[in-house]
């Protein structure tokens, strides 16, 4: 590890915020650097702007849970003074039709005279991720891939969800990209999805934005996939994680989430699925009041606001007392607090 790096792991001065048309330029790089099949941070500076404008009304909303709002966020490094990474909530998976993915089941065919029996893995044209809260649009730069940062971009979403829980579903997923090359040639989607929609996964991928599209169920077998019969290589593409996504893969495994039941319809990539009241991160978060301290020796804490609108979250050394949380009066500021404030915390030392 080299010196800077070091510093980086060292330092929590990083800010979660709500994302703003002031931030496009930056988002707009991320989304060429990102990894093709990051399924909802594509390239495109008019879509992604429309994509900020969306989530600025979200978070500034008065209202109740609609389905079809966005709420996009960024991440700072405040001693570099600039932004190294973003992400984002879909309110409902479908919101404007339906969310198709694959369930993976078994079936067991047999014959007794035989004396024979086969367990089958399937695949299962379904819905049943729709109306689900997606977590989306993950990316880090790479140098900070060892620090807490991604910590605090993809947990502090869950805090922000925890925090008004009357605007997101009861339960949640997370897709995240399967294996394809730079070309976005996918060995699943070359077996499977390619025989039936009769375009290459970069223009199916293109055309149907959020798996809503209606040609989906249209053209694709509605009975179970033997996966026996696909290729060999899409077989083994099959729930294999492409290798830029396994820094936020593996914090959703850590918070309880299931990667086991659904793969993506697409590039055969894991999705992810939870109940929200059953996240780590949901489960063990307090409620507290803030008090200064200066200790820097104590467990590094995730801590959010309890703002919509203005919504901030950020690392600290903390600790907690009798439901106080003692932390540095910086992190008070990065916060929007003041002494007394009411925030959310979770413990980050065991991760």
């Amino acid at each position: 590890m080299n010196q800077a790096t070091n510093h980086l792991v060292k330092h929590l001065d990083y800010l979660l915020r709500p994302a703003t048309l002031d931030d496009l330029d930056t988002i707009e790089r991320f989304s060429k650097a990102s990894t093709f099949g990051i399924h909802t941070l594509k390239p495109g500076r008019a879509r992604l702007a429309e994509r900020l404008e969306r989530s600025h009304k979200a978070f500034a909303g008065t209202d109740s849970f609609h389905g079809d709002e966005i709420y996009h966020f960024v991440l700072e490094d405040l001693n570099a003074g600039r932004i190294v990474g973003t992400s984002g909530i879909v309110t409902s998976a479908g919101s404007n039709g339906r969310f198709y993915c694959y369930r993976n089941e078994f079936s067991v065919h047999a014959s007794e005279e035989l004396g024979i029996s086969n367990r089958e893995h399937t695949l299962r044209l379904c819905e049943d991720l729709s109306g689900h809260t997606l977590l989306s649009s993950f990316y880090i730069e790479p140098e900070y891939s060892a620090t807490l940062a991604p910590q605090l971009l993809s947990r502090g979403r869950l805090l922000f969800i925890r925090n008004f829980p009357h605007l997101f579903a009861e339960r949640i997923a997370a897709e995240n990209p399967g294996l394809c090359d730079e070309l976005g040639n996918s060995p699943f989607w070359n077996a499977l999805g390619g025989r039936f929609l009769k375009m290459p996964f970069p223009e199916a991928e293109q055309r149907t934005g959020g798996r809503s599209k209606s040609f989906i169920a249209e053209l694709m077998p509605r009975s179970p996939i033997y996966v026996s019969l696909l290729a060999e290589d899409a077989q083994w593409a099959m729930g294999q994680l492409h290798p830029d996504g396994e820094l936020p893969f593996g914090i959703l495994v850590s918070e309880g989430f299931d990667v086991d039941s659904f793969v993506d319809i697409f590039d055969g990539g894991p999705i992810a699925e939870a109940r929200v009241a059953m996240l780590k991160s949901v489960v063990s978060a307090l409620d507290v009041t803030l008090k200064a301290s200066a200790d820097l020796e104590q467990d590094p804490y995730l801590v959010a606001n309890m703002d919509r609108s203005g919504f901030r979250a950020t690392l600290t050394r903390a600790s907690v007392v009798d439901n106080t949380l003692q932390l540095t009066p910086s992190a008070i500021e990065r916060l929007g607090l003041k002494l007394g404030s009411s925030a959310c915390a979770v413990n980050v030392s065991d991760t």
